[in-house]
């Protein structure tokens, strides 16, 4: 990752002073690594990457920080519950699944509302109905949207969840079809 200075980052290719103000030039990236030790120096490896999806990062140690599957009662230091001032009611922290159901149901929306003047032409028009491509479309959108609705809920823990999110590969490493949480019906 970077080079640090007491503490602060040093950039390659910027001149930089330390502590006691001595300036040190753009190239001293081209120092060796004994010179480089010599004026305090040290390079900070590079922290593997953490897939903010589930994780808010790492702590202290380095260790990975799980985001809740559940949702979360929000409190005060002293354990009161926050209330929402405008509602009265205890404020609630979203969890990986209700915000993942509710973003299913939003796709699933989005499928469907492009079909939805037919199925009210169809009501408000007696000689009209609706094709039987759309209504086989829009019933394999409603039963996907369950299912991955109940896959999500059925999560036991993190690891079950991020499964989810796995694009299925044969032998080869090639995708045989979609994740799990996005396994809708190929568009009509």
């Amino acid at each position: 990752m970077p080079w640090k200075y007491s503490g602060r980052i040093i950039r390659v290719g910027k001149a930089w002073k330390d502590n006691d103000g001595t300036q040190y030039p753009a190239v001293w990236n081209n120092y060796s690594a004994d010179e480089k030790a010599a004026i305090g120096l040290t390079w900070e490896d590079e922290v593997a990457a953490h897939d903010n999806r589930f994780y808010w990062g790492r702590d202290a140690d380095g260790k990975l920080i799980p985001r809740s599957l559940t949702d979360i009662d929000v409190v005060d230091e002293d354990g009161k519950a926050v209330n929402d001032p405008i509602t009265g009611k205890q404020l609630v922290t979203l969890g990986l699944k209700s915000n993942a159901i509710a973003l299913a149901k939003t796709q699933a929306a989005g499928l469907l509302a492009p079909y939805d003047w037919q199925v009210i032409k169809a009501t408000e028009v007696e000689s009209y109905s609706v094709p039987s491509t759309v209504t086989t479309y829009r019933a394999a959108v409603r039963t996907a949207s369950n299912s991955i609705g109940t896959a999500i809920t059925n999560a036991a823990d993190l690891a079950a969840f991020m499964a989810l999110y796995d694009v299925p590969v044969d032998s080869d490493g090639k995708p045989t079809g979609n994740a799990p949480i996005a396994d809708w019906p190929d568009a009509i």
